[in-house]
């Protein structure tokens, strides 16, 4: 189709042409707001640590005047959240939608050599999991079964508790701070064994110390007779992705912790190096050294 604005006469070039500059303005104006949250839900995405108003502002080149009512509106419906400073960050709502599409569809295309690998190296059932939309529960997305008789098993799609488990827990302990705190103030922490973590103070002792350690060890805390072991797997903006996790019985396990974590933790720093993870400073955030 020929373009009927470049064979124009030159008599039309230096005039306005009739409804272009009202059509232009339409558009504009019509979508500009839809454009600018789109634009604020971006920037605080890729934001670790969350950003003031007069961030916003600067970054977008926007009037606070503008962005105030917005960031208010996407506040009340939850889309963003607002730390102790003000900061703003994405909220509970933005996760869910995440959540709701197959956003995890990457960590597993990436994860699943690395996976697979794992269990032939440790001989042991290997799960993937992240948080579940519900926020209160683990999602296995992918895993590996071990080829001994007595394994544990579990369904992709299963889920279990976030307070009981090996990766429920080192997700938990590797959210960001106002996150977590929203996520274990709306917990409930049924016991399943004499083991489970029961109180908030308990669990919240537990996640420190896993984030001291890097890794997380669960001894006949969901099942009795089962143990597990989850170092966290991190996203190109360093924000906890998943969790790399072996699970077998704890008298097979249990003699192995040291060896299983240190596997464990490997694997997952390969699968946040091919998220696109680099460590602040050339320091992991993810284990240390083996409990």
């Amino acid at each position: 189709m020929p373009n009927t604005e470049r064979s124009s006469d030159n008599r039309t070039r230096g005039a306005a042409v009739p409804g272009r500059r009202a059509r232009r303005a339409g558009t504009d104006g019509g979508h500009r707001a839809a454009n600018r949250v789109v634009d604020i839900l971006e920037l605080l995405a890729a934001s670790r640590d969350g950003l003031a108003l007069h961030e916003v502002s600067a970054r977008l080149r926007a009037p606070k005047s503008s962005l105030l009512p917005l960031l208010r509106a996407l506040t009340a419906r939850g889309y963003l959240a607002q730390g102790r400073a003000l900061e703003y960050r994405l909220g509970p709502g933005a996760l869910d939608l995440g959540a709701a599409a197959p956003a995890h569809q990457d960590l597993v295309e990436v994860a699943r050599p690395a996976v697979v690998d794992l269990m032939r190296r440790t001989g042991e059932t290997v799960f993937l999991g992240t948080l579940g939309s519900d926020r209160a529960s683990i999602v296995y997305v992918d895993k590996v079964e071990s080829a001994h008789v007595i394994r544990y098993a579990a369904g992709i799609g299963d889920r279990r508790p976030l307070h009981a488990t090996s990766s429920g827990k080192v997700i938990l302990a590797f959210l960001a701070p106002d996150e977590r705190e929203q996520v274990l103030k709306s917990l409930s922490l049924p016991r399943h064994t004499e083991r489970t973590v029961t109180s908030l103070s308990a669990l919240r002792a537990s996640l420190e110390a896993i984030r001291q350690a890097g890794v997380c060890v669960t001894t006949d805390e969901l099942v009795p007779g089962a143990s597990g072991i989850a170092a966290p797997v991190f996203d190109r903006y360093g924000r906890v992705a998943g969790a790399c996790a072996i699970g077998g019985p704890t008298d097979r396990v249990g003699p192995r912790t040291r060896t299983l974590a240190t596997e464990v933790t490997a694997t997952a720093r390969i699968l946040s190096t091919r998220l696109g993870y680099r460590p602040r400073d050339g320091k992991d955030s993810g284990a240390r050294t083996a409990p």
